[in-house]
């Protein structure tokens, strides 16, 4: 016997407007909505008006979707839009080293008497 097809789906729109602040709602739609359809209708896009424009990067559990406006929703999915980086994080890391010195991060903040470099312990 088929399993009968649920009449809606419960999905979450996630999005951080600012770095520790995270922004979610839960919403019922009807079985078959985009992820476009999602967005607009989680009322994100009336609080944070940078979400209205095209080109946003908007994902479903941490995976890129490519066309929001036909990728359907499953029951239980996260749509995540994420805001553009403002620094590289490799670069901001290089630059985290540089500030702290090679003795107080990483491998080198704790080293044992007599250890060589790089053993701490």
């Amino acid at each position: 016997m088929a399993e009968p097809v649920p009449a809606s789906v419960r999905v979450t729109v996630a999005y951080a407007p600012q770095p520790r602040q995270v922004e979610e709602v839960t919403l019922e739609l009807p079985a078959g909505s985009t992820v476009q359809e999602a967005l607009h209708r989680s009322g994100l896009v009336d609080r944070y008006p940078e979400l209205a424009h095209a080109g946003l990067e908007i994902g479903v559990w941490g995976k890129l979707v490519p066309d929001p406006a036909h990728t359907r929703l499953q029951a239980h999915d996260r749509v995540e839009v994420y805001r553009p980086l403002r620094v590289d994080p490799k670069l901001a890391r290089r630059e985290r080293f540089k500030g702290q010195g090679a003795r107080t991060t990483g491998l080198f903040a704790r080293k044992r008497e007599g250890a060589k470099a790089g053993y701490g312990g």
